[in-house]
């Protein structure tokens, strides 16, 4: 097929035609909506979430830093049901708080250590046990895939509307030929009754 004729096809809807009806106007509508929907609002989703994630990490970077601890008791490798070890097991620790304040809590560790161990925490402002904030690259790729997400989640939830409502539109022009054939499709068969 042409480009031309590809084109001239795909436009058919908003062509004066004496076959165009008005559900058919509609049903264009629609579809441009969709896709300007899908392609700004999209884009908008996908670029606020991936922001905001990105603000998210930046913030854990400046909040968390890492600190000494020492470990409590020993972290020994332990064979799990299917026969492997694991990498890391939850431990004991004491560390100090930017207060000067001994604290203790359980945290994850690499196995194989014994109790005594010099091992590096990370700490919130207030000296709560935190997880390690992700690296500038690692948010960079997180927020990128939060992003994303987001974008594709608009444009199923947009493409979901819009083929609900052509389907419904689909089904008023079944409704309509079918009311048009009980009218005029007796004269057309020569039935009776």
């Amino acid at each position: 097929m042409a480009r031309g004729e590809h084109t001239r096809k795909w436009l058919w809807r908003w062509k004066k035609n004496p076959l165009r009806r008005r559900d058919d106007v509609v049903e264009a509508w629609i579809v441009l909506a969709v896709w300007g929907i899908v392609a700004l609002g999209g884009t908008a989703a996908g670029l606020v979430t991936a922001l905001a994630g990105d603000a998210v990490f930046t913030r854990q970077r400046a909040e968390r830093q890492p600190v000494g601890a020492v470990l409590l008791n020993d972290a020994p490798r332990t064979v799990t049901a299917l026969g492997t070890t694991t990498d890391h097991r939850p431990a004991s620790v004491r560390w100090t708080t930017p207060g000067g304040y001994a604290r203790t809590g359980r945290t994850q560790v690499s196995t194989g250590l014994k109790a005594g161990a010099e091992i590096t925490v990370w700490q919130d402002r207030q000296g709560r046990l935190a997880l390690a904030p992700p690296s500038s690259s690692a948010a960079a790729v997180e927020s990128g895939f939060l992003g994303t997400t987001a974008a594709l989640a608009l444009a199923g939830i947009v493409f979901g509307a819009g083929a609900v409502v052509r389907h419904r539109l689909d089904r008023r022009r079944i409704d309509g030929w079918a009311d048009e054939w009980d009218l005029v499709g007796p004269r057309w068969s020569h039935r009776t009754g």
